[in-house]
């Protein structure tokens, strides 16, 4: 699956990010992909928005990990966990945010700077890849699932009984 979209504004970027968030399941890994400014942040944004996680999100780049608590579509608890990468030198590091708990548990993973995961990345998963268009304001979006072709939404190790 594969499928391209262009925004002309955040507005549109929220409202694009928040319809994605409808295919989302718990277990799911979001990859997101894209230059400084190209507006990720402003995605995880229209996705927690999207799951009613509305404590202000915002980049992570300091803290690295930040987790939104909002509710599943089942009206259960469920916790969006957003990670910002752009500063982690380390597999050490991403192990040391208890990376397997969260990515591997029942939760939302959204993941900003991806391919600083490099091999940990899991195989199921989202990745959304943003990039400038030809306006200031207007955003370039490719939207595509890896891996498990049956669903993306079930990240559990091998063996987990979780």
């Amino acid at each position: 699956m594969s499928e391209e979209h262009s925004t002309f504004s955040e507005q549109e970027t929220l409202s694009l990010a928040k319809s994605f968030a409808q295919r989302l399941q718990r277990g799911d890994v979001v990859a997101l992909w894209g230059e400084l400014g190209t507006g990720k942040t402003r995605f995880v944004k229209g996705v927690c928005e999207a799951f009613g996680a509305s404590r202000h999100v915002s980049s992570p780049s300091f803290v690295i990990l930040n987790r939104y608590q909002g509710k599943g579509r089942d009206g259960n608890e469920l916790f969006v966990y957003h990670l910002d990468l752009y500063r982690v030198k380390s597999a050490e590091e991403i192990f040391d945010l208890g990376y397997e708990e969260f990515v591997y548990g029942d939760g939302i993973t959204l993941v900003e700077w991806a391919e600083q995961l490099g091999d940990l990345l899991p195989k199921a998963r989202y990745d959304v890849r943003l990039a400038y268009g030809d306006a200031d304001s207007a955003r370039k979006i490719l939207i595509e699932r890896s891996g498990d072709t049956v669903s993306a939404g079930n990240n559990r190790k091998a063996g987990s009984t979780r």
